[in-house]
C-alpha cells in the first residue's frame, strides 16, 4: 500500500511539473482528480479521511473571493480598466508602468489569478488597437500579478493556505510582506522596460476603429457595492472574525442581487482551482498517513536543514515553485512541515510567491496570462518570458532575502 500510495504521489506531481501527460487532454486538475479518486479506491484514503485532510477554511476564502471578484466581472470593471490602461499614456514606458500599478495594486486585494483572467484578453485588444506589442505588457501584468499579491495574506492561492495554518493577521502580514512586494514591482517595471527597450511598437492615439477595442460600459452601481464590499471586508480583518466567515459573509451579501443572477455569479468562480486544492490536500493526507513525511522532517531537522533559514528557503522555494507550480509546493511543505516558525511563514509566502515569475509553469497566473494571450492571438514564449523573468525573480527575491534577515524574520543560515 505504502509502495502505491508514492507512486501516485509521485505520478500527481510529475503532472504538476508537465502540466499535463503527453497524448493525453488531462490537465493539472484532472491529474490530481484521478489520483484522488485511486487513493479513495483502493483503501489508502476513506471518506473521512479526505473530510479531514481537507482545509475547508483556506477554500472558503478562496471561493469567496472569487465570488466578490465576480462583482467586479459583472459590473464591467476588469475589462474597463484593461481597455483605459491599454488606451492610457502615449509613451510606452507609462504604459508599462500603469499596467504594473493596476495589475500589482488589484492583485493585492483580488486574488491574482482572477485579475490575470479578466484583464488579458482585453489589453491585448486594447494594445494590439494601438499597434504596441503586447507581449512586455502581458510579462508586465503577470510579473506584477505575482510581485503585488506577495503583499497581503489574501493576494493569492498559497498566501491564503500559509495564512490559515499560522494564523496569520492580515495587517501584520501586510507590513512584513508590504515592503518587498512593492519593491518587486518596481523591479518587474525596470527589467521589462530594460529588456524590451526600443521593441514596444510605434503607439496610436485612438481608442476604437477597425479591428480595434469596443468601448466597454461601466455599471457603477454594481461597482459600487464591489468597492463597499471590499472595504466592509478589510474592515472585518481588524476584527476577532475568523477570516474564511468575513469573506463568506461578504460573498452571500453578493449574492443577493435583483439584477445579477445568483446562477451566473457561481458561474464564475474557477471551481477547476477549488478541485487542484481539494484533491491536492488528500493526496499529501495520503502521504502523510504513511509516516515518510515525518520522518523525513526529523531527518532534516537532525541534519540541520529544515527551511527555517533563508539559506535553505530561498533555493527550496526557487526550485519547488519552478518544477511543481508554488501552489502545489506550498501545499506540499506544509503538509510535510505541519509547525514551521511565524517568520517561516512569511518568508514562504513572499519568496514561493516572488519564484513563481521566473518561468512560466512557477506560477498559475503566469499559465493563465500565457492561455488567455494565445486565444486573444497573441503568442507569448518561454525564452521571451525567461528573458524578464529570470532577472527580475533574483533580483526581487534577493531584496527579499535582505528584508527578512535585516528585519529579523528569519535567520540567513
Amino acid at each position: 500500500m505504502t509502495l502505491t500510495v508514492v507512486a501516485l504521489f509521485v505520478i500527481t506531481y510529475v503532472g504538476m511539473a508537465l502540466g499535463r501527460f503527453p497524448g493525453l487532454r488531462i490537465d493539472r486538475t484532472g491529474i490530481a482528480l484521478v489520483a484522488a479518486i485511486l487513493l479513495l479506491a483502493i483503501g489508502a484514503l476513506e471518506s473521512g479521511q479526505v473530510t479531514e485532510a481537507i482545509d475547508f477554511p483556506t477554500l472558503f476564502i478562496l471561493f469567496g473571493l472569487m465570488v466578490l471578484s465576480a462583482q467586479y466581472a459583472a459590473s464591467g470593471f476588469y475589462d474597463w480598466c484593461a481597455l483605459r490602461v491599454a488606451q492610457a499614456a502615449r509613451s510606452p514606458a507609462r504604459l508599462l508602468a500603469v499596467t504594473v500599478a493596476v495589475g500589482g495594486g488589484l492583485s493585492a486585494i483580488l486574488a491574482n489569478d482572477v485579475v490575470v483572467f479578466a484583464m488579458t484578453p482585453m489589453l491585448c485588444v486594447g494594445l494590439l488597437a494601438r499597434r504596441l506589442d503586447p507581449r512586455p505588457y502581458l510579462i508586465g501584468l503577470a510579473g506584477a500579478a505575482n510581485a503585488g499579491s506577495a503583499a497581503t495574506v489574501i493576494g493569492n492561492p498559497q498566501n491564503i493556505l500559509i495564512g490559515q495554518m499560522g494564523h496569520l493577521d492580515f495587517w501584520r502580514f501586510l507590513a512584513v510582506c508590504g515592503v518587498p512586494a512593492l519593491v518587486g514591482l518596481v523591479v518587474v517595471y525596470v527589467v521589462v522596460w530594460l529588456a524590451w527597450r526600443g521593441r514596444f511598437g510605434e503607439p496610436e492615439d485612438h481608442t476604437t476603429g477597425e479591428g480595434g477595442a469596443e468601448p466597454v460600459t461601466l455599471d457603477r452601481a454594481q461597482l459600487g457595492k464591489a468597492v463597499v464590499a471590499t472595504l466592509v471586508l478589510l474592515g472585518l480583518f481588524t476584527t476577532d472574525l475568523p477570516h474564511e466567515i468575513g469573506v463568506l459573509l461578504v460573498a452571500g451579501a453578493m449574492l443577493i442581487s435583483r439584477r445579477l443572477a445568483s446562477r451566473g455569479m457561481l458561474g464564475m468562480v474557477d471551481w477547476h482551482l477549488l478541485v487542484l486544492f481539494a484533491a491536492l490536500f488528500a493526496i499529501n493526507h495520503a502521504l502523510k498517513l504513511t509516516g515518510l513525511p515525518a520522518e523525513f522532517v526529523s531527518g532534516l531537522e537532525a541534519a540541520g536543514w529544515l527551511p527555517d533559514r533563508l539559506a535553505v528557503m530561498t533555493p527550496l522555494a526557487l526550485a519547488a515553485s519552478n518544477s511543481i507550480g508554488n501552489v502545489p509546493a506550498v501545499i506540499l511543505l506544509l503538509a510535510a512541515w505541519p509547525s514551521p516558525p511565524e517568520g517561516a511563514l512569511y518568508g514562504l509566502a513572499i519568496l514561493s510567491t516572488l519564484a513563481g515569475n521566473l518561468l512560466i509553469p512557477g506560477s498559475l497566473a503566469n499559465i493563465i496570462v500565457v492561455e488567455r494571450a494565445a486565444a486573444s492571438g497573441v503568442r507569448l514564449g518561454f525564452v521571451e518570458h525567461a528573458r524578464c523573468g529570470i532577472p527580475m525573480t533574483l533580483l526581487s527575491m534577493g531584496f527579499a532575502v535582505l528584508w527578512l534577515w535585516g528585519t529579523g524574520w528569519m535567520r540567513l543560515s
